[in-house]
């Protein structure tokens, strides 16, 4: 990040003070982000942002009154919104599912290392989805549930006429990125550059109309191609 940028501001929620406490012990201690404020609810949450105007708002999802998920889409549907990065321990999967179609850039675990937690603050804070690949592949596993078979049919059906318009390549590469492959990964299993993969990655972006590599895990197993 460039060193003449004011820091990055961030909000963190959360009602575990603890927790709160030791994400601003690892945000604070880095030049480029600063900490503005801290908040233990969904309501709170709302009033330290119209306060303090942050970049970026850590956001835990699973809170005593009004939870994260209601939290963040309040806080989206407003003009010039907060960047917003899930916090979550995975018993919550479908609350970060519903984050994550409300237009959260992404989510993190509470136990991710400080040097993958800094990276995906910045990374948010410039607007980038921050989807780790592991973890990626456990909400898919959470959101594909049994279903009735008409819905499963409706779901399938439509993701097949979104994938039709993909290369063969391309297609291989959703099919990586729904196995919960990174970059690395999938341009040795595909047998490509890395550059490659990230082209292949922007066009999915493109033809699929999807913001975030979830979305694009979701429609191929949708479509069991």
């Amino acid at each position: 990040m460039d060193s003449e940028r004011e820091p990055v501001r961030v909000v963190i929620v959360d009602d575990e003070q603890l927790v709160r406490m030791a994400l601003r012990l690892v945000i604070d201690g880095e030049p480029d982000l600063s900490v503005v404020a801290e908040a233990a609810d969904g309501d709170a949450a709302i009033s330290v942002v119209d306060e303090h105007r942050p970049d970026v708002v850590l956001m835990d999802v699973r809170m005593p009154g009004r939870d994260g998920l209601s939290a963040t889409r309040e806080l989206l549907s407003r003009p010039s919104p907060p960047r917003v990065l899930i916090l979550t321990t995975f018993d919550s999967d479908d609350l970060v599912l519903g984050a994550l179609r409300t237009g959260a850039l992404g989510f993190v675990l509470k136990d991710t290392q400080p040097p993958q937690l800094l990276e995906a603050v910045r990374s948010v804070a410039d607007g980038n989805p921050v989807l780790s690949p592991a973890a990626t592949a456990r909400v898919i596993a959470a959101a594909t549930g049994p279903r009735s078979s008409h819905a499963r049919d409706s779901s399938r059906d439509a993701a097949r006429k979104q994938l039709a318009a993909l290369t063969e390549r391309e297609l291989d590469t959703a099919r990586a990125i729904a196995d919960g492959l990174g970059n690395p990964e999938i341009a040795r299993r595909l047998g490509i550059g890395v550059a490659t993969v990230k082209a292949h990655t922007g066009s999915l972006f493109a033809k699929l109309a999807v913001e975030n590599r979830v979305q694009i895990a979701l429609l191929v197993r949708d479509a069991e191609v």
